[in-house]
């Protein structure tokens, strides 16, 4: 529903496309700025009528800021990039651009909202404090199986990961866009496997250039294919290849939903805000 067919008392209902200025664009996010009063399984039950992988639940706080909540049709996360950017932007059109604080469930993240030269506004939201470990070998195995891919599909250069940047995610380096492209896994195996495991996402790349990678997020957790663009798996793979590569590029370029028909821009900024990772990116609203 949105604020033309809310009934009385019920929430209203924003829908924005985030990472892209075109409403068809990026990952499109519900956002809900006065969640005060819902219960979890009222904002469950939004998230699933929405729709989409993930619905921000905002709630203004009397000491100052937002404490938030993110909801997939299936269940809470505890961190969402994407609606985290669009629901600032949402903000913003209302209250004017700034900075804002977010309370989330994993920790607090500063979000700055500006005018972009280009026109329209742009999010820019600061993770919580990353980290990067090991992924096990049989796990690995296992993963690579329920996606359909062979060891040799991996990039010797970017070793698999899990990056933690507020939700975790699996890294795989894909050592071509082909085997990047060809997306066809087991949803139920693969969604029973993250759950063990406790991953939010997988994070699929493939390295176009030192500084531009092309990347992709299966989201069976969240009962979505794929996640056409994810803010909180950008920012742990900005962790990992700064953990990874201590010379990487201070500015990454990322590139997502463009095998969804869906493209969207990422920037992932390694440089002030170390150990946390900046992500940035433009929001529009959905008519």
């Amino acid at each position: 529903m949105t604020s033309d067919d809310a009934a009385p008392g019920d929430p209203e209902i924003l829908r924005y496309a985030a990472f892209a200025t075109d409403p068809a664009g990026g990952n499109p996010a519900g956002v809900v700025l006065d969640a005060g009063g819902l219960s979890t399984e009222r904002m469950l039950a939004v998230a699933a009528a929405v729709g989409y992988s993930e619905t921000a639940f905002l709630t203004a706080d009397p000491a100052g800021g937002y404490a938030v909540r993110y909801f997939s049709p299936l269940a809470e996360v505890p961190f969402c990039g994407h609606a985290t950017v669009a629901s600032a932007v949402a903000l913003a059109e209302r209250v004017g651009p700034g900075e804002y604080l977010y309370r989330t469930a994993a920790g607090e993240v500063p979000v700055e909202v500006t005018e972009d030269p280009a026109g329209g506004l742009r999010a820019t939201l600061t993770s919580v404090e990353p980290h990067v470990t090991e992924a096990g070998a049989a796990d690995v195995a296992e993963a690579l199986a329920l996606l359909g891919w062979a060891p040799e599909d991996l990039d010797p250069a970017l070793p698999p990961r899990v990056a933690y940047a507020g939700a975790r995610h699996l890294v795989l380096a894909a050592a071509t866009r082909e085997r990047l492209a060809r997306l066809d896994y087991d949803f139920d195996g693969l969604a029973a496997h993250m759950t063990a495991r406790d991953l939010t996402t997988v994070q699929l790349v493939w390295r176009a250039a030192p500084d531009v990678f092309h990347v992709r997020d299966p989201f069976p957790v969240g009962g979505v294919v794929e996640d056409p663009a994810t803010g909180a798996a950008a920012a742990a793979f900005g962790a990992y290849l700064r953990e990874l590569e201590p010379a990487a590029p201070a500015v990454l370029t990322l590139h997502q939903g463009e095998d969804l028909g869906r493209p969207g821009l990422l920037r992932v900024d390694l440089r002030s805000a170390a150990p946390r990772v900046r992500v940035s990116g433009a929001a529009v609203a959905i008519p």
